[in-house]
């Protein structure tokens, strides 16, 4: 792997980070785009701040994170006119992502005309999805129409975590069933077999699946229609409930898992309820995933939430033993990439440090190497 930029643009922020070769060189980001009193105006002032303060002597590519890649898609490619343009087309589907990713893929390409740029796509990990797991049963011609399916997202997270596991296990890639539980202030399970995903929590938009920080996971749409008829409530004051003020948020009044868990410690009941509708949705889906898959191998946990919250995974695969599934107290108390089920265990359970940026840059130079 050569010298590589990756940008990672949120809604509200910019994650850079540069290697050489497999070696990171530096990272940063520039948070509160676009607040009042915060920091720059825009996604693409903030990206030329960026490039301003950096040294791309000997740059080989820019790899850029793209939230949605539709049905258009399903591998990370270099960027030209016809590219941009589908990935403009994409918007409606991520309206709050892909123009902040387009945004940063602009400057770079007016900024650095002679850098191949590369577009890798959240969604595009789990265009192995089977057509029974992506398809929503609702009228075809409107589903059609409007786009409407299973995308899945946190692909990169999910790829790159599955991988780390088989080599923390000594075991070959694509020979492993692994469930990944991407648990941050998004949060996804995610089923890998053999190196493919074949099932995912979120679905259309990030929106469903699990309890996430702000957002509700699954959800009867019953409930967005009482909303509507009964409490009055719009299309934009709904979407902003459940996007924006549900999950942990919605039911303690803080989305982040260390504060819940220290309320629950000092015993606050709405923590203590937090905690359990949080877990039991991570136990649902492990439990349906292994049904799926027939059998699993390991089960890895990652991001914020799952790297570093013991008393989740603990309590998310309590109750799994007849399964094989287990967490040795000891081993779940510790630091790092590591194993912390029981020797014995039919199935390894195992922390991952994930490293999206990392990801990305190997894909990146996949890319422009293979072309």
């Amino acid at each position: 792997m050569s010298r590589v930029l990756v940008l990672n643009c949120g809604s509200s922020s910019v994650k850079w980070r540069r290697y050489d070769g497999d070696r990171a060189l530096d990272h940063g980001t520039v948070e509160r785009i676009g607040e009042p009193g915060g920091g720059p105006a825009d996604h693409a002032t903030a990206v030329r701040q960026i490039l301003d303060g950096l040294d791309l002597t000997g740059l080989a590519a820019v790899g850029h994170r793209v939230v949605h890649g539709g049905r258009t898609f399903s591998a990370p490619v270099l960027v030209d006119d016809a590219v941009l343009a589908a990935i403009r087309n994409l918007v409606p589907l991520a309206p709050l992502h892909n123009p902040a990713n387009l945004a940063g893929i602009e400057v770079t390409r007016a900024a650095l005309p002679d850098v191949p740029q590369v577009a890798v796509f959240d969604t595009a990990f789990h265009h192995t999805l089977p057509e029974a797991v992506a398809t929503y049963a609702i009228d075809r011609d409107v589903a059609e129409r409007y786009d409407i399916r299973r995308y899945g997202f946190h692909g990169t997270s999910h790829a790159y975590v599955s991988r780390r596991t088989a080599e923390l296990l000594g075991r070959p890639y694509d020979e492993l069933n692994t469930i990944t539980l991407h648990l941050g202030n998004g949060a996804s399970a995610c089923a890998v077999r053999n190196g493919r995903s074949v099932a995912t929590s979120m679905g259309m938009s990030p929106l469903q699946g699990l309890v996430m920080g702000t957002r509700s996971g699954d959800l009867d749409p019953t409930v967005i229609f009482h909303l509507r008829r009964e409490g009055g409530l719009s299309v934009d004051e709904i979407d902003d409930l459940l996007n924006h003020r549900s999950g942990l948020l919605g039911l303690t009044g803080a989305n982040d898992m260390r504060e819940v868990l220290h309320r629950r410690a000092a015993g606050d009941p709405a923590a203590e309820l937090a905690f359990d509708v949080y877990c039991r949705r991570i136990t649902g889906y492990v439990g349906a995933y292994y049904a799926l898959l027939g059998h699993v191998d390991a089960i890895a946990f990652t991001a914020g939430v799952g790297e570093h919250a013991a008393p989740v995974r603990a309590a998310a695969l309590a109750g799994l033993e007849r399964l094989g599934i287990a967490v040795d107290g000891d081993r779940n108390d510790g630091t790092g990439d590591r194993v912390i089920s029981p020797d014995d265990a039919e199935v390894s359970v195992c922390v991952i440090h994930t490293d999206e940026e990392r990801e990305i840059a190997r894909q990146t130079m996949d890319v422009v190497e293979g072309g």
